[in-house]
């Protein structure tokens, strides 16, 4: 599970992250809505510890991602939407280091591998190097590795960047069977068809204060007042950013 108190970041004179607090319970399939510069990505980077607030706290499975950082990672698959990766290594070689990595035993190493490699349609790159691959296919790498050590949380941005049709199709199977299996899911997009599918829940962010919160039926019963409004329109009219639409 995630829990998120008072969670606050400042870059000099820009608050991007408004005393934040959420708790998303093991199993829930969490979506985090809201335009450019509304302040998720900040949030992930606080979730996944690549940044110190300025104030506040997150947990992860009840560590603090700040003073038990070890522990808290252990259990983070975390996608980023720009995966990095060692160029010079083959996807094959990169499991590999991420299995030791997270020191996943040699066996179930072994067994997932080719499975993930299989599922993301991996296998015919699987000794050409990184830098020869697509961007999609960098992408469909970053998401395997992610999910190479079982992980107890999974955070992950933008998860359908560079993907076509039939491997983000896969992706979404696997993201809700493993929430459904007991795995905790933050996604964080842009696109408001992704969000009614998977989430549980879903949080609208811009400023970095957080909106509304709930289920898609919940916030659109409480903002709508009688009026019968889309998830679309509901986001634009809280977040007044009219292009978003454009770009989903």
């Amino acid at each position: 599970m995630i829990e998120i108190q008072n969670l606050s970041m400042r870059y000099g004179d820009l608050l991007a992250l408004d005393h934040l607090d959420l708790k998303i319970e093991k199993g829930e399939f969490f979506a985090f809505l809201g335009p450019n510069a509304a302040g998720k990505t900040t949030t992930i980077k606080l979730l996944t510890g690549l940044m110190e607030p300025t104030s506040g706290f997150a947990e992860i499975c009840g560590f603090d991602i700040q003073k038990d950082s070890m522990e808290a990672k252990r259990r983070i698959g975390y996608i980023p939407d720009v995966a990095e990766f060692y160029d010079k290594l083959t996807p094959l070689e990169f499991m590999g280091f991420i299995a030791d990595l997270f020191e996943v035993d040699a066996s179930r190493a072994q067994e997932q591998t080719p499975e993930l490699m299989e599922q993301f349609s991996l296998v015919p790159y699987g000794r050409q190097r990184i830098e020869n691959l697509s961007h999609g296919t960098r992408q469909r790498l970053a998401i395997a590795s992610a999910l190479l050590h079982d992980p107890e949380v999974i955070i992950i941005d933008e998860p359908m960047v560079g993907l076509d049709p039939k491997n983000a199709r896969v992706v979404k199977e696997e993201l809700k069977a493993r929430s459904k299996a007991g795995v905790t899911v933050f996604l964080s997009t842009h696109l408001l068809n992704v969000a009614q599918e998977l989430a549980d829940r879903v949080g609208i962010i811009n400023h970095g204060r957080l909106l509304a919160l709930g289920t898609v039926d919940e916030i659109l019963e409480q903002t709508s007042k009688g009026r019968d409004l889309s998830l679309e329109e509901v986001f634009l009219e809280m977040t007044g950013d009219p292009e978003v639409a454009e770009k989903d």
